[in-house]
């Protein structure tokens, strides 16, 4: 069993919010191998938010990705502001496209991250390839 079509436009909920901080920035540059002087959140933190919801969507046990078989694509963000600290942010995942190419899933995604009065900040666009079957 996988992924198919019908996963095509179902939205998951919201994710629960995350308050972004001043040290989580920091431990994020630190972990990513950067230095967080204050200011905006490096450009890729987002992820933080939007994996949260991109693991919705992997424990979903109707959906049929098994997490072992999964490789990272592509991921791409678009902003409408930068993440600051103090945002209060949540994500909600939609699936855009499935696709079968060579025996594999190709899964394309788009977490709308918005923040405490639902204005959009960021869209986190993912592509997931998932293996077929270990038969």
């Amino acid at each position: 069993m996988g992924a198919d079509a019908t996963l095509v436009g179902r939205s998951f909920p919201p994710t629960a919010p995350y308050l972004v901080t001043e040290e989580r920035i920091a431990e994020f540059a630190a972990a990513t191998g950067g230095e967080y002087a204050g200011g905006p959140a490096p450009v890729t933190f987002p992820i933080v938010v939007a994996f949260r919801a991109m693991q919705d969507l992997l424990a979903d046990p109707d959906v049929g990705i098994a997490l072992h078989r999964v490789v990272h694509g592509e991921q791409r963000f678009t902003y409408t502001r930068p993440v600051v600290a103090g945002d209060l942010l949540s994500a909600t995942l939609t699936v855009d496209s499935v696709r079968r190419i060579g025996g594999a899933e190709v899964i394309s995604t788009r977490s709308e991250v918005v923040d405490a009065e639902g204005a959009h900040v960021v869209t986190a666009k993912a592509v997931l390839v998932h293996s077929g079957d270990e038969s």
